[in-house]
Order: structure tokens, then sequence, then C-alpha cells
């Protein structure tokens, strides 16, 4: 939607011409009202791995066994505590009492040890701590018991993580469905339940307080950490159209949230009485364009390096971010922004002035001999729309045959798995806006890891041992070099083209309080 067009929506204020959906209605107070950035597509967090919606609604539904709070620190939460032995080579997770599943069906540690496997599967992070477990297992119905073959310290942080995907805590008998298969009932045992009656895709998901569920009790409330305290009956999450309907919903009081606030309406947003507007995660987004390693032409390493000439993160940032200094950062390498493992090492091959000819003709001295670029640009997302626009444009001047497959969000997710040809609805390059937290370390980081099991299939040996190392080094001095190194390999191998970090701000009104920081959840959230 065009900025012209949303002030148009917006000069009629609450006025019925809008043509808001038939699912906007008004609601009792103790009915919070959301609007997602996007669709929820789909409600297995673990199957859509890379989707943050999923894993939004996957905290209102499931829980975790540790939390983690907005200094990026873990800390027991489904847990009582746990207990360290043998040097870090044995660690023992003592559930709380009283944790039922939505269904009343008690927590059993038997359910989290499934539950870790299936996460581990879909997780690098995951990968690397169960590379080093020997045994995982449940001893008795409140213990997880992990007998490792070298330390992990970062055990609780990977069991807490709220980056994609979260380790999510389910039923054994859902924990066992196949992790690239999606779960045949949502059932968790967090603050709120899922109302699949209610549900109706591409429009409208419901969820209502679980009554039995037990806060953890002290410590501080900070994003998934600390007691999570229910305030509201309900929650509603309706998918509007456009983002322009969404705002003319706020304003009208019809809504009380909206999970992202479009950049360019957020100074007439600061003017609009009774709403607040906010940055709730500093690390931001950190975008990317990531190719494919096994088809032609991104399997060629000097076609990946001859393109980073054309790459403009500029471009790319002002287009999802607007013009605002405030809510972007170039340059972006491939690690987050302001974080201790970012580095300027190889930042050079991303600034300076942008060369097409010069681009063109070394693509065609790397071997591009024409071959058709399937680009998957999920059409329904705010974000990811415009980056996919500045990546069609920019691979068309680099002369290269660019086919622009628009389609949803929840069908980019679908189609990004083929590793078949494009002739065989296949991909070449997909755009995505993961998380600047997706982004801070090379274990946790999906797209870098080198293994082969990010879509795209990017594999790196050099990489690869370079991980290692970083897991087994105990300073951070250490841990940040061996990161520069990575750096460096990436500029040379090309997994994928950072393309620079934005800050999304949000939107929701006076009626409600106690909005924390990090990214949208909904307990400890009040009625003002």
């Amino acid at each position: 939607m065009t900025t012209l067009r949303r002030r148009t929506l917006l000069a009629a204020g609450a006025a019925a011409a809008l043509g808001r959906p038939a699912i906007v209605r008004a609601a009792p107070a103790t009915t919070l009202r959301f609007v997602p950035v996007i669709d929820l597509a789909f409600t297995d967090p673990i199957y859509a791995a890379a989707a943050q919606v999923s894993r939004t609604h996957g905290l209102m539904v499931f829980d975790t066994l540790y939390g983690t709070n907005t200094r990026l620190e873990p800390s027991p939460q489904m847990l009582d505590g746990h207990r360290v032995e043998d040097d870090g080579r044995r660690w023992d997770l003592m559930l709380r009492d009283g944790l039922l599943w939505h269904d009343g069906e008690q927590v059993l540690a038997r359910d989290c040890v499934a539950s870790i496997r299936r996460w581990a599967a879909r997780d690098g992070l995951g990968t690397a701590l169960m590379q080093a477990t020997e045994e995982l297992s449940a001893p008795d119905d409140r213990t997880i018991r992990f007998r490792l073959r070298s330390a992990f310290p970062l055990l609780p942080a990977a069991l807490g993580k709220v980056a994609v995907p979260t380790c999510f805590m389910m039923p054994e008998r859902l924990a066992a469905t196949d992790p690239f298969q999606q779960i045949p009932a949502v059932i968790g045992s967090g603050p709120y339940r899922f109302k699949a009656d209610e549900r109706i895709a591409g429009a409208h998901n419901a969820y209502e307080r679980f009554d039995r569920y037990k806060p953890r009790e002290g410590g501080e409330a900070d994003w998934t950490s600390g007691p999570k305290v229910v305030h509201f009956d309900r929650v509603e999450w309706t998918t509007m159209p456009d983002a322009g309907t969404a705002i003319a919903a706020l304003q009208a009081g019809e809504q009380d949230w909206q999970e992202n606030a479009p950049h360019d309406l957020v100074p007439l947003l600061r003017r609009t009485p009774g709403i607040t507007v906010r940055v709730l995660d500093p690390l931001g987004f950190t975008c990317l364009m990531q190719v494919n390693h096994l088809q032609p032409p991104f399997n060629n390493p000097r076609i990946r390096r001859a393109l980073l000439d054309a790459v403009d993160q500029a471009a790319f940032m002002t287009a999802v971010a607007g013009g605002e200094p405030a809510f972007q950062h170039t340059p972006c390498g491939y690690f987050c922004p302001g974080t201790p493992m970012a580095s300027g090492e190889g930042l050079d091959a991303l600034t300076g002035p942008r060369d097409f000819a010069k681009v063109r003709a070394n693509l065609q001295q790397a071997g591009y001999k024409g071959e058709k670029v399937v680009l998957l640009v999920p059409a329904d997302s705010v974000a990811q729309k415009p980056l996919g626009d500045v990546a069609a444009d920019m691979l068309r001047q680099a002369g290269m045959n660019v086919e622009y497959a628009a389609m949803s969000f929840g069908n980019t997710l679908t189609r990004r798995n083929s590793k078949a040809p494009v002739e065989a609805g296949g991909w070449s390059v997909a755009v995505s806006n993961p998380q600047g937290m997706d982004w801070l370390n090379p274990v946790g980081h999906q797209a870098l890891a080198g293994t082969g099991a990010y879509p795209g299939w990017f594999t790196s040996p050099r990489i690869s041992a370079l991980r290692k190392a970083w897991l087994a080094a105990t300073e951070s001095a250490d841990q940040a070099r061996i990161c520069q190194d990575i750096q460096r390999a990436a500029f040379e191998e090309v997994p994928f083209y950072p393309v620079g970090q934005y800050k999304q701000p949000t939107a929701y009104r006076s009626r409600i309080t106690g909005i924390g920081s990090g990214t949208a959840t909904f307990w400890n959230v009040r009625p003002a």
C-alpha cells in the first residue's frame, strides 16, 4: 500500500466507509484485541521453524523450561531449578509441581524429553546440544536428565531462547510427531488455550485464559522470564487486509494493539491521542536475501561473490523502514550489529558505489548463462514484500533473468522447503527478516550454520569447524575473534546476502498497560 493510500484511509478515521473486516467488533473489557504482523498460517511453531508469528502464538499456548529476560539471561521457568554435576557433564532439570496440560493431564518429564528432541531437529543450537549429549532421559516424572559428552554451558540459554524456533514443551503424543509435519492438535501448558473451534484461516484466531495455569512464584517479570500473570480472559487476533485499515481500526478503538506499526505512519500515530508508539526489541530485525545453493546459478560460489557488488543495503532498508535513520542500520554483516560477536570484518564488500555494468560483466565471467532466477516474495508481508521488490530490481539490473514469484507468506514457507529445480517448483532466491536475536552467535544462527540443514542448504566445512571452536572457547575475546574469522569466510563463500538491520515500532491504545520489552507477549498485560 502506498503512503498516499494509507493517509487517505486514515483521514477517514473511524468511518464505516473503510470497509473493515466483519470480524472486527466491539469486545468486553476482558478481551484484548490484537493485530498480528501477518496471518498465522501455521499453528505448530516447530514445524514453522522460521515463522516469528508462529513463535508469538506459541508463547501464548506453550511454555518453556527456561525463560529469557531482555538482558538475554536464562532462568528457570517450568523448572524449580537444575543441578549440575560431573564437571558440567550431567544436568538434572527438576519440573515445578502443579504443571498441567490444557487437557488436564499432568506435565511429565518424558513429555519434555520428547519435546526437546523434536525442537532440536529443527534448531541449530538444539542440534549442537544433542551432538554434545550422550543421554537424554526422564528418570522420574519430574526430572529431565542430560548426560553430556562434554560440558555445554549454553544449555539453559538453548532451552530458553526466544529466537525461532523456540523450545516449546508439548505432550509426548504430540511431540512424537515428525518435526517436518504439523502436530494434529494445539495443546500446551501455557497461560492461554488456543480456541481451534474459532479459527478462521487468514482472518481470526482466539485464545482464552487457562484458569489452571500456575505462574512461577517470585523473580522479575521480564520478557519470558518470571511470573506470567494473565489479566485478560480472552485475546483475539484479527488479520487485517492492509496496514492502513489496521491503523484506522486502532485509531477508532476497534483494536487495542497493532504488532507492527508502519514506519511511514509513525509520526501520525505519535500525534494521535490515546496511542503509544514504541520499539519493543532494540535488536530489531536483521534482513537477508537467501540463495539456493543446490541449483544453478547460485550453486556457483564465483557467481555468489560477483553479486555481492550489486547489494545496496541502504536501498533495502529505506524500502522497509522509511527514511528515518533511527529505524535502520547499515552496513550490517553476518552478526547482529551492536552485539558482542559483530565486527567490521569484510564489510567493505557492501560499501561504496554500486556499478551494475561491472557486476554484469563479472557475473558473465563467473559463469552466469542467463538461467532463470525464481525470486520468492511474500506479497502479504509488510516487511518482506518491499525487500523482495528491491531484490527483484537489483537482480534485474545485474542482468539476471528474474521470475518474480509473489505468493502468501504461508505458501512461501512451504515452497522454500523444496529442493527441486526451478522448472519443477523450486526456487532460487528468497527474502526474509529474522530478528536480531537470531544472529547473536554462530551456533544459533541458522542461515550461517554451514550444515546444509537450513533452506538454501549452504554447506561449509570451514564455517562448521569454526562454530565448534566457538562453542569450545571460554573467553569472550576468543569467541569474538572466531566470529571475525567466520564473517571473513562468509564473505568469501556467501551463504546469503545480509541486507541491513531495522527496528520495528509497535502501537497500542492507552486502555492497556504492562506491555513488556522483547517480542509481543500477552501475560502481565492488563486493562488500564
